[in-house]
């Protein structure tokens, strides 16, 4: 899976899997923040998306010092899970 295909993958992940109403995956942009005001999103959200890279990638997300950095953006988390299928 090559990284736009990745990309376009995990918003649509977010957008289904988060219940994100009337927001198409097509809204979120690759380096727009997903947490704070525009989606609504929180920790258990966040739990939920740790949860859905593990399923859908393979990748697991251990801590908050991996899961901070990796959760800030679709580019971000998509960087995050090449590198980690990479290793």
């Amino acid at each position: 899976m090559n990284t736009t295909n990745l990309k376009e993958r995990l918003k649509e992940i977010l957008v289904s899997e988060l219940d994100l109403i009337d927001i198409e995956p097509s809204d979120i942009a690759d380096d727009e923040p997903l947490f704070g005001e525009k989606y609504g999103l929180d920790s258990v959200d966040a739990i939920e998306i740790v949860y859905q890279v593990k399923e859908n990638f393979g990748v697991v997300i251990r801590d908050m010092k991996e899961g901070r950095p990796a959760l800030q953006s679709i580019n971000s988390l998509a960087a995050f899970i090449e590198k980690r299928r990479a290793a």
